[in-house]
Formats: structure tokens, sequence, C-alpha cells
């Protein structure tokens, strides 16, 4: 589609962005008479182009917006197909697989061409409203909270991760230079700026990974507006650091990811299942925390499986899970090790994929995968006693786990005979073996999605006072909020979206203990 468009017209109202329209001849004034514009095929009315483009009802009154407080003019033939082609959007349109973690193309074959240019006009470019007032909001927000006799805590102590983290960066601080060599390793870019979020695409992330992350920024902004500073992320959305510390000592890159480890400066976030996982049923953290919670609560500790349980996908690359499998027998080694067939149950509708019903064993393996797994949340939130198999990569809230405190520590290197070992010292010792589970548990029930903003929070303040300049949205980026992401999402990712939105926070961040 090649519209030839003498004028196109972008009005403000109210300092947020109305429409485009075609600044043609009004013989009859704006919005009325046969307004022309020209197309490869013929001639159409303005009010077809409304059609096509389906941004607004088609106009029957004038909609020119009085008082508008600006109007800003583009000369140029608009082609259509050209400029959706070139629009990268969260759910992966226009971006090709991370080049360093391939995975099938994304396709968007369920749509027609014309509604996936509709759609993707509307939602990149006409959901964003800025409200005039925002500014006057956030600042009253930030006052309440100064005047709120609400006494913060003190944030857990694995929160003064965030100092090692980032030491990297304290004398060197993080520059330009630093940004541009982390963007060849980035899916991503986030940059806030005055409490909005920008985004530029660089990498599709699989499955709605990158949706659901940008949505947890999002979330932040709602949950502290006003509050969070102005910063400029690199984000990778795939599993395996990749800054090693050994080619990159001289210049340590700014990358942000999942997780880490002690051989990376790749920086720990949370993970984007914690809003949501709809692939595989996986509901907001807080609904899922609560569901495993109470799973666990329906048989006693004396009634559970005396043995390990490890449920999951042996076929991706993980060397310990392959060897995880010969250490299923429960006379022998006291485990029972299950593949997980994730098409198999996703034809099932997930059914036998219930989280909260897989707590009815005393003792529960996590086992990573090709690198860093989500499943050690829900490990530990079952209250069963954790073995945790070597692992070499941590997540953010890792740092908090205490070996024969809040989990039992698995040799890899001797595998099954560890879990062995494991499993008759806790039957022998059952109300030690218990405690253990439960503190697992406990440490899992105090990291609550407030408990997440405030990680966020705090992680993003001490990086932004690390930069030496001033955060400012790239020209290739485009402004992000809850209704452009809502807006792409399917019904079961709204369903999700929805259910984990964040509301203002009665209480300000808990607070973080100074860097040692």
């Amino acid at each position: 589609m090649v519209w030839k468009i003498g004028k196109i017209v972008n009005i403000w109202w109210e300092g947020w962005p109305l429409y485009p329209t075609y600044d043609g001849p009004w013989p009859n004034g704006p919005w009325f008479g046969s307004d022309i514009v020209e197309r490869e095929s013929g001639r159409v009315s303005l009010r077809d182009f409304y059609q096509v483009f389906a941004i607004c009802p088609i106009p029957h009154q004038p909609l020119w917006p009085h008082g508008a407080s600006s109007v800003s003019t583009i000369d140029h033939d608009f082609n259509v197909d050209d400029f959706v082609s070139q629009t990268k959007t969260v759910v992966g349109h226009n971006l090709e697989p991370t080049p360093w973690h391939l995975f099938p193309p994304k396709t968007f074959d369920e749509e027609t061409r014309q509604a996936r240019a509709l759609k993707i006009i509307h939602c990149s470019y006409l959901t964003c409203r800025y409200s005039a007032d925002a500014t006057s909001r956030r600042r009253h927000f930030s006052a309440s909270l100064s005047a709120s006799s609400v006494t913060n805590q003190n944030c857990p102590e694995f929160f003064g991760a965030i100092y090692r983290d980032l030491q990297p960066w304290v004398e060197s601080r993080i520059s330009k230079a630093h940004l541009v060599e982390a963007q060849k390793q980035a899916a991503f870019r986030i940059v806030i700026v005055g409490g909005k979020l920008y985004v530029d695409l660089y990498y599709a992330c699989v499955q709605s990974r990158a949706m659901f992350t940008i949505w947890g920024f999002l979330q932040l902004l709602r949950r502290y507006p006003g509050m969070v500073p102005d910063v400029d992320i690199m984000f990778d959305c795939m599993d395996k650091p990749t800054i090693d510390r050994t080619h990159h000592h001289s210049m340590p890159l700014p990358l942000f990811r999942y997780c880490t480890t002690k051989e990376h400066f790749d920086i720990p976030f949370p993970d984007w299942s914690f809003w949501g996982w709809p692939e595989i049923n996986i509901r907001p953290w807080n609904e899922e925390f609560q569901d495993i919670k109470q799973g666990s609560q329906s048989v006693s500790w004396r009634k559970k499986v005396p043995r390990a349980y490890w449920k999951g996908n042996p076929d991706v690359s993980s060397p310990i899970r392959t060897k995880l499998l010969k250490c299923n027998h429960s006379r022998m080694w006291g485990a029972q090790i299950m593949r997980q067939d994730w098409g198999e149950a996703a034809r099932n509708g997930f059914q036998q994929s219930k989280l909260s019903s897989q707590c009815n064993h005393r003792y529960k393996i996590y086992a990573e995968g090709y690198a860093w797994s989500v499943s050690l949340k829900y490990i530990l939130s079952c209250g069963s006693v954790a073995l945790i198999i070597s692992p070499k990569y941590e997540d953010f809230f890792s740092r908090g786990l205490i070996p024969q405190n809040n989990f039992w520590p698995i040799d890899s290197l001797d595998l099954c005979p560890s879990i062995k070992r494991a499993v008759d010292w806790g039957n022998e010792h059952g109300l030690e073996a218990e405690a253990i589970g439960r503190r697992g548990q406990q440490l899992m029930e105090s990291l609550s999605m407030d408990g997440i903003y405030d990680y966020m929070f705090h992680l993003i303040s001490e990086y932004s006072k690390l930069q030496d300049f001033k955060p400012t949205p790239p020209p290739t980026a485009s402004q992000v909020c809850a209704e452009s992401v809502l807006c792409f999402a399917d019904e079961k990712q709204r369903m999700y979206l929805n259910r984990s939105m964040a509301f203002p926070s009665e209480a300000p961040p808990c607070t973080l203990q100074p860097a040692p």
C-alpha cells in the first residue's frame, strides 16, 4: 500500500499525540467535504484513509481539537508496507532471533497483512498518551511518601549483592562508550526519562520474555511513580551470561540479564516469569507462590514421599540433567526422576504440570538446564528440602541461599550417592530436614512482589549513580506504556499482564544498607 500524501499532520492535544490527519485542501473546513488522497490504484477519500488504518472511528464531526497545543508536519509519500516493515515491536515483529542463542523466528501468520499493519501502527504509535498532570501526580506521590507515617523496613541482607554486581564500574563509571559496546550483545535497550519508558529493540526474545520483562519495568514505574531515576540500560533476554571477566577485564560491559556467574560481569535482574509465563500456564508470582504453598500444606511432612523428586526437560544440552537421569532408582538412590514432555503437557492443558501438585515429596532436586533455570524459585516454594546440584549460575535472589540452612548442596561429581546421602540424613533427622525446607519456603515468601520491586528500584537507583551522562532516548527508540503492551498482547497474555499490574505503594521502598 502506497499513499501519496501531501502532508501528514500529527496533532498534539494536551501534551499527547492525538492522531495523524491529512493536510490537503479543505474546501469545507477541516474534516469536511471530499478531501482526496492519491493511491496507486486510484483515488480514495480521507474517510477511506481512516477506514484502512482503523485509527479512530470514521469522523462525522470536525475532529480538529479546539485548543490544540502544537501541530507537527512531515512532507513525504507514505508507504504503509515500508513503514510497517521497519517498525519493531515488543512481540517480535521485524526482529531476528538473538544470534548468540538461536531459536525459530517468530511468525505472525494468524493475521492478514492488513490486520498486522493496522495493529503495528495503532499499538506502536497511538496508544501511549501522556497526561498533562502526570508530573504533578508524581510529585504528589513522592511528597505523600515523604510525609507517610509508615516506617520502611531494612532490605533483606542479600540485596547487598547489588553493590558487588556494580563494583566493576565504581571507579571507571558507566559511559556511553560502555553502552555502545554492550549493545552488541543486547536484545533491547531500556531508557527511563522523566518517569516515561522508551525501548530500543535489537533482537527478538524467545516466547514472550521481552513483553513481560518490559512490563516489569512499567510496573516499577507505577509502583513508585516519580521516584525511579533516569537510566539507560542494555538488556539481554537469553539464559547464558556473555560478558566474561577474562575477555572484558579491561572494559567491563554493563549488561542486564536474568542471571550471572562469578566469572561474568552480567548484572542479574528479576526474570520475566515473576509477571507470568503464559506459554506454560505459570501465573504471576504472588498467585503462583500462594498456590504452591497451599499445595505444599495438603500433605504433612511425615506423609510426604520420603524420596527426592525432579521433573523437567533433560534435552536442553545440560550434562547435569543427563547425568541425573541415571539416578532414577528409589531404592538405590532414593530418587524419582521424571522427564517433562512440554509438547504433551501443552496438549493436555498443563493439567499434569501444576506446580502446586508437585510438593508431595520431602526432597526436591534443582538441576540447572542449558544455563540458569526459573524453576529454582518454584522448588524452594514447596517447603520440601531443596537439593541444589552444584549451581554455576546465580539469579538475584539465590544470594539469599545458605547451605544446610535453607537448602542442601548436592555434589555434581558424586551425583547419585550425594542425593542418597541427603535423603538418608533427612529421613533420620526429620525435624531438622523439615526446618530446612520451611526456611527455603520462607525465603521465597519474603520475596513478594513488593520485595521484587524494591530490588529493582535499588538496583536501578545504584546503577544510575554510576552513569557519567544524562540519559536520553535514542532516535530509534519508541515510548512504551502499559496500554501499548496490552494492545500487542493476545488474550491469554493480556490476562496475565492485567493480573500482575502494580499500584502505587503506600510505603517507601525498603532501606538498602550502605555498601560495606
